[in-house]
């Protein structure tokens, strides 16, 4: 099956193997904490029972969330001493303290306090227990913001010397940790994540809605998981130019195969739409585009010259058609976002947002589509970092340990057969879970005759209209 496959061709596959797996259970596991802060910040002020029910859910979805995405990223790690092994002696002064930052700092405070919001509100009462639900969402706002730090490091190197044995060593930890890509990356990769809470929970909102619109709890996340979408799907828009141009400063050959620019273009670059990329002819074929937009997008000036993939050494060029798709999947994911939270915006102004079952059907097709964001983005951030793993400084064939193609290939198809079994039962269990909310109407929505199958009354509401809605 992989018997064409070299050593390094394969170490990467399997490392990208599991860094999918991985990545998508700590994007939603950020928001969801983030989410469960509100929820019970919310139903301690208000003592609305909404609140709570939501809480209560919510919170079993994230237990399992978070326990899938601690197991994906211990195998993941793993391979820097298997696979990576000169990397990891290479760069190891600088990144092995940053990850040790992570644990200590981030994953050992949502750890200490998770059992406390599971299972403490009965034992230790709602001011701690609040106290508690914050220190988790804060714990994963910590680790990502330290593993987002190494990421850009290997991006953006600064901060760092040689020693005599070739390894990067630290010499300013706030040029290390504060490098030129990192504010970007954390907001980016944040603001990613909250979308892509959003968009699940907005989906399991609208699939109950269709059920039952008189469905109080689902009404809520709904709302909340819309006006999420109206507030965020914009600004990750403008974080994501202002990203585009850091990453245009420092990480040029990123942006031409994002770009699709093979050819230096002295007075405006186009905007290339789509089109289907020819690495041997170094050209785009069939492509759409408009004319001059990217050198106003980037530059900010219609006729500011942009360099293309001609002024770059073929052997540090990165695989463009990779990075030039994953890039138009990432970018129109983000404005599909964009347009669901328009239109729930324009349903609730003219008080429909709870009846228009397009809405619901279509939040309910979006619901995944967050995840597959996160991993067109970071496709192209990986991807188009190549051939480096220290980007212009540690090429990634310079980055292998001494392994031979055979046991790198074993271990990976072993990964896929584990990984399928594993975190796709526990994926199921998740749908599962998210498809058998526990429920409840409001009485004051007259809709006759409630269809209640799966939703199983858990609380009473007051006859009032909804708060918040």
């Amino acid at each position: 099956m992989f018997e064409s496959f070299t050593a390094e061709t394969l170490a990467r596959m399997q490392f990208a193997f599991t860094v999918s797996f991985h990545i998508i259970f700590p994007a939603f596991s950020i928001g969801l904490a983030s989410y469960l802060a509100v929820l019970n910040g919310l139903w301690l002020r208000t003592r609305d029972d909404i609140y709570l029910t939501l809480f209560n859910y919510w919170k079993k979805i994230f237990a399992v969330a978070f326990g899938m995405g601690v197991v994906s990223g211990i195998v993941m790690s793993y391979q820097f001493g298997t696979n990576w092994s000169v990397f990891a002696d290479k760069t190891g002064p600088i990144l092995g303290p940053l990850m040790a930052y992570e644990v200590l700092s981030a994953f050992f405070l949502e750890a200490g306090f998770l059992g406390i919001m599971l299972f403490g509100r009965e034992r230790v009462g709602d001011k701690l227990h609040m106290f508690a639900t914050a220190m988790v969402a804060f714990g994963t706002l910590m680790s990502a913001t330290w593993i987002l730090s190494v990421n850009s490091w290997m991006q953006t190197p600064a901060g760092y010397g040689v020693n005599e044995l070739g390894q990067f060593v630290p010499e300013d930890w706030w040029q290390i940790v504060f490098n030129p890509s990192f504010p970007y990356r954390l907001v980016h990769m944040v603001l990613a994540a909250y979308l892509t809470t959003a968009l699940v929970v907005g989906g399991v909102g609208g699939l109950h809605l269709l059920r039952n619109r008189a469905n109080a709890p689902a009404r809520r996340m709904f709302s909340m998981a819309m006006w999420m979408l109206v507030v965020v799907a914009p600004l990750q828009i403008a974080v994501g130019d202002f990203h585009g141009i850091n990453t245009l400063e420092h990480q040029p050959a990123k942006v031409m195969a994002m770009e699709g620019h093979y050819d230096s273009h002295p007075d405006g670059a186009p905007l290339i739409l789509f089109g289907i990329p020819n690495p041997k002819e170094k050209r785009i074929d069939y492509a759409i585009e408009i004319s001059k937009l990217s050198s106003l997008i980037l530059k900010h000036d219609l006729n500011a010259p942009l360099n293309g993939l001609d002024t770059i050494p073929d052997d540090e060029e990165p695989p463009v058609a990779i990075v030039f798709w994953s890039f138009r999947v990432m970018v129109g994911l983000g404005f599909a976002m964009l347009g669901l939270g328009a239109w729930s915006l324009l349903r609730r102004v003219r008080g429909r947002l709870y009846e228009d079952k397009w809405l619901h059907r279509a939040a309910i097709g979006m619901g995944p589509m967050g995840f597959v964001a996160v991993l067109a983005g970071w496709i192209t951030t990986e991807v188009g970092r190549q051939p480096f793993t220290v980007y212009g400084l540690l090429r990634t064939s310079d980055s292998l340990a001494p392994v031979a193609a055979p046991a790198v290939a074993a271990s990976l198809l072993a990964f896929i057969v584990v990984y399928f079994f594993v975190f796709g039962a526990g994926t199921f269990y998740l749908m599962r879970m998210m498809n058998s909310f526990a429920g409840h109407a409001d009485p004051a929505l007259k809709d006759g005759p409630i269809r209640t199958a799966g939703i199983t009354p858990v609380a009473q509401t007051h006859p009032d209209a909804i708060p918040g809605e």
